[in-house]
């Protein structure tokens, strides 16, 4: 049996040098192929690699670890993310595609007729987008920190040169065919262990019904209950019944993430890749059924983790030794990411919900997904297949989103606004330029993150909800929008968003800038500062209406202008002369 380590090495490193190889042969000569991959994708294959450039490493790595720890409370993400693909599927990407441009800011410089628009537009999506690649960064550092047995800022190094080749050299059409591999590998990296780990449970080798099924063993019971049973038993709250917070924190929670996801740029880009907005519609489609591959998965492996999880350390026969922890037990703490500290002195583990009397005093919820296959004793070859899956999710994504940045600084700001007689081959070199240094701002900020990867990772949806998502919405359906109400709204959304999550979280979540502190007495209405997006967004709409209404509506173009676009019929190719 050839060792662990030698085979994710030789895993990790066939998936790179297959993401090479697809960077070289699709490499973009113009740019039109580096923004848009030339226009011509076709509809299921841009459905999976919307589907990649989607499922980040917080899919991956981060969501069923929120969900094993959160129980029925990390649902939120399940609801708001799916949620908000359909909200972009239905009512932004073929409005989007239909008018035909590269960069979602190109867009809104044009409904909203005005350059400062485009940079008002620009400067929301680099935070957004900035604050989104950290938590990619993340998930590469935690990933090859512990398979590849390195440290955690060489680990995030090889993942920004590994980005930085495929990014640069292809662009989007570059970034699109790797996407299509890297869905494959994720999708198989998630979907084993789940099946291998819900046969062992409950016999059934599908894992969504394994989640409602009974127990192996324990004809009894079923896998939910028991799993109840065992967490009340040392204090922690009922998985099935915990929720985040309030009912209204969960229904802004879930709402924030929905209309974030529906405004995150690097996944309506997409769209303008496939060649009609009828195929736009039906890639739509294909990406949704490609994401229900992770997504109804999801929640069985958090559950079936937290229950390995729970087993391992507290079996029925009494607290676990420490000495006699198993080999993934010490693997891990390696890493940092688990900690055992032996408070009453007896040798043995007391995990439970007790600040006081727990002994498990670290337990990061990213490494549940990692650490399942091994805590379930499968065969190396899986543990391998999960490195090179959480690795291929962090990596599809962040090439998206600094794509994302890259074209906005490039397209919209340097030729769009600063120098618009700007050739071709120099728009190129610019693009290429500026996502250089953007990998290395993500790997800058990476190693020095915020907060932990879901949750800097919700602040960026927060940040897209509350200003790009309003504007899109009433850019497409509302005629009378002016200029000056659609910037002023923008900037009130993102404005009051920043300003709630700086005073609980510390301004750039410094610490100790906090002058509310985290407290949730001092929440608005009870709402975390992870879903304040909607009330941001809230905000948005209403200023832009007041302002509108003050001001006068839009001029005669540009409501003919949204008039067209909202006409399905007679769309023609996207028109890149501007």
């Amino acid at each position: 049996m050839m060792e662990l380590k030698t085979l994710t090495y030789i895993v990790v490193f066939a998936s790179f040098a297959l993401y090479f190889g697809i960077a070289w042969w699709a490499r973009a000569a113009s740019t039109k192929e580096f923004y848009v991959a030339g226009g011509g994708v076709h509809p299921v294959l841009n459905g999976m690699a919307t589907a990649a450039d989607w499922m980040s490493a917080a899919s991956f790595i981060s969501m069923a670890g929120l969900i094993a720890f959160l129980g029925y409370g990390g649902s939120v993400f399940l609801m708001g993310w799916t949620g908000g693909y359909v909200l972009l599927a239905m009512l932004l990407a073929p409005y989007l595609r239909k008018h035909g441009k590269f960069t979602v800011p190109e867009f809104i410089g044009d409904r909203y007729y005005s350059k400062t628009a485009r940079i008002v537009a620009v400067i929301c999506l680099i935070i957004a987008s900035l604050t989104y690649v950290i938590g990619q960064m993340k998930g590469v550092g935690v990933a090859f920190s512990r398979f590849l047995e390195v440290d955690y800022g060489l680990g995030l190094g090889i993942g920004m040169v590994v980005v930085w080749v495929y990014a640069v050299l292809g662009g989007m059409k570059g970034i699109t065919y790797t996407q299509i591999a890297q869905y494959c590998v994720l999708i198989f990296a998630y979907t084993v262990p789940a099946v291998f780990i819900s046969l062992q449970l409950t016999g059934n080798p599908i894992p969504q019904i394994g989640l409602g099924s009974k127990m192996v063993g324990e004809e009894d019971i079923y896998l939910l209950d028991k799993l109840d049973q065992v967490l009340t038993d040392t204090g922690f709250k009922e998985y099935t019944t915990a929720k985040l917070g309030s009912s209204l924190n969960m229904f802004a929670y879930t709402a924030s993430l929905m209309i974030g996801t529906a405004g995150l740029p690097h996944v309506i880009m997409r769209f303008f890749t496939v060649p009609t907005v009828k195929d736009a519609r039906s890639s739509a489609g294909w990406a949704l059924v490609f994401i229900a591959c992770l997504y109804t998965v999801a929640p069985a492996v958090g559950a079936m983790a937290r229950m390995n999880l729970m087993s391992t350390l507290q079996p029925a026969a009494g607290p676990l030794e420490y000495e006699a922890r198993p080999q993934w037990f010490k693997n891990w703490e390696q890493t940092g990411l688990l900690k055992f500290e032996d408070k009453n002195g007896d040798g043995k583990i007391q995990y439970t919900a007790d600040k006081e009397t727990n002994e498990m005093v670290k337990v990061d919820r990213d490494i549940m997904v990692l650490a399942n296959p091994e805590i379930a004793q499968l065969p190396n070859w899986v543990i391998a297949l999960i490195a090179a899956g959480g690795l291929a999710a962090a990596l599809s994504t962040a090439a998206g989103l600094l794509l994302a940045i890259s074209s906005s600084i490039s397209h919209d700001l340097m030729k769009g606004v600063l120098s618009p007689n700007m050739s071709e081959k120099g728009e190129l070199m610019a693009s290429r330029v500026v996502m250089t240094l953007s990998v290395l701002l993500a790997g800058w900020l990476g190693l020095n993150p915020p907060g932990f990867a879901a949750g800097t990772v919700a602040l960026a949806f927060g940040l897209a909800a509350s200003s790009i998502f309003p504007a899109l919405m009433m850019g497409i359906f509302s005629k009378n929008i002016s200029s000056t109400a659609g910037i002023a709204g923008m900037l009130a959304g993102i404005g009051i968003t920043l300003f709630y999550v700086f005073q609980h979280k510390g301004i750039m979540f410094i610490p100790g800038t906090a002058f509310l502190g985290d407290m949730e007495p001092n929440w608005f209405m009870g709402i975390s500062p992870n879903a304040f997006g909607v009330v941001g967004a809230i905000v948005n709409f209403v200023v832009a209406w007041v302002v509108t209404k003050m001001t006068g509506p839009a001029p005669q173009e540009i409501r003919d202008m949204v008039d067209n676009f909202r006409i399905p019929a007679g769309a023609g190719a996207a028109d890149t002369s501007h």
